[in-house]
């Protein structure tokens, strides 16, 4: 036993970047110098949508992934950060709008955010599989209904408009390269957070309730709280995606929260993969692309015949999505590789 001590003190320690790998490294630079060659668009409506999306993808990627949890209801709970932050600061409708500044609104629509994710995973929590989807496409669903009806909180139909990003440190964040870094940057941290996350204790521990709950029931765990927090966890990441989402729209009314918006956050995890915290952001550019581009040649009605068809193929080819094409290509392309080499 002491040997095994001593040889693993002797053995070289891996800094932080050398346990990166090359992969994050390169995408990481790319990311950073996109803004050197991207125009303003790019920078906004592909880049900035994607990470934002992305996000909202992620935290739902946490839950389905690490917690065997499918959620419908992450657009939902971002839309309550965003009406937060047009109810608690500022706007121009003249129902409500407090006019808090922005360093006190963002963390308390965050918060919000997180402890209504926290109640709905309450909720939910009790069933399992095909019932938690459709508990939580309920709520989704109600909660839209809710917000177009009522005026005196949500302003009905209308929502809230004339909402601006916060102005600091000499940098108006609502433009296109300063939006862009400031949304690679919650990203970045929220990507870096899942994937330590996974490897904590908690991470562990709710792979293992993931796995079989009866059992860590049995070891003595609470199953029902440790989902719950999970839930919560999850919540902060689409609390930042609702408040991202409000600063780029400038605006937030129902259709920001729409059961269509909601599938289309499913089917940008499912697209791009649940195993791995960059999936969710693959799935994202790849669903935004075709927003931006696909729809002009196939047109509006059409639009999502097509994005049903790829993620039916997506599904059939690579249950796993795109990351998990790739592991299944990357062996093939090895081999190829060594085959051809001297």
């Amino acid at each position: 036993m002491s040997l095994t001590l001593a040889a693993q003190d002797a053995a070289p320690q891996q800094t932080w970047l050398e346990k990166l790998g090359p992969g994050h490294i390169i995408l990481a630079v790319a990311l950073v110098l996109y803004p050197l060659v991207a125009s303003d668009f790019f920078l906004t409506q592909i880049g900035g949508y994607s990470l934002i999306f992305g996000m909202l993808a992620l935290s739902l990627m946490m839950l389905a992934g690490y917690g065997g949890m499918v959620s419908l209801a992450q657009i939902t709970v971002a839309g309550i950060a965003a009406y937060a932050i047009a109810i608690l600061g500022n706007n121009n409708s003249n129902v409500l709008g407090f006019g808090w500044p922005w360093w006190l609104a963002a963390p308390f629509a965050v918060l919000a955010a997180a402890v209504a994710s926290a109640l709905i995973g309450w909720i939910s929590v009790r069933t399992e599989g095909i019932y938690t989807i459709m508990i939580t496409l309920a709520i989704a669903t109600a909660t839209y209904y809710f917000a177009q009806q009522n005026y005196a909180i949500f302003n009905g139909h209308s929502g809230y408009a004339g909402i601006h990003a916060p102005s600091f440190w000499g940098v108006n964040w609502r433009d296109p390269k300063a939006f862009y870094y400031l949304c690679l940057g919650f990203a970045v941290l929220s990507y870096a957070a899942i994937l330590y996350g996974a490897r904590s204790t908690f991470g562990l521990t709710l792979q293992a309730i993931r796995d079989n709950p009866r059992r860590m029931r049995a070891l003595g765990y609470d199953v029902t709280a440790h989902k719950v927090f999970a839930w919560f966890l999850a919540g902060i990441i689409a609390g930042l995606a609702g408040v991202l989402l409000v600063w780029f729209n400038g605006r937030v009314s129902p259709g920001t929260i729409g059961v269509d918006v909601a599938i289309d956050v499913l089917i940008i995890a499912v697209i791009g993969g649940l195993q791995h915290p960059i999936g969710p952001f693959l799935g994202a550019l790849v669903v935004v692309l075709m927003q931006t581009f696909a729809i002009d040649i196939v047109g509006a009605e059409r639009f999502n015949t097509l994005i049903g068809l790829v993620f039916l193929v997506i599904v059939f080819v690579s249950p796993d999505g795109i990351l998990g094409l790739w592991g299944r290509i990357k062996p093939y392309l090895a081999q190829e590789s060594l085959r051809s080499g001297p």
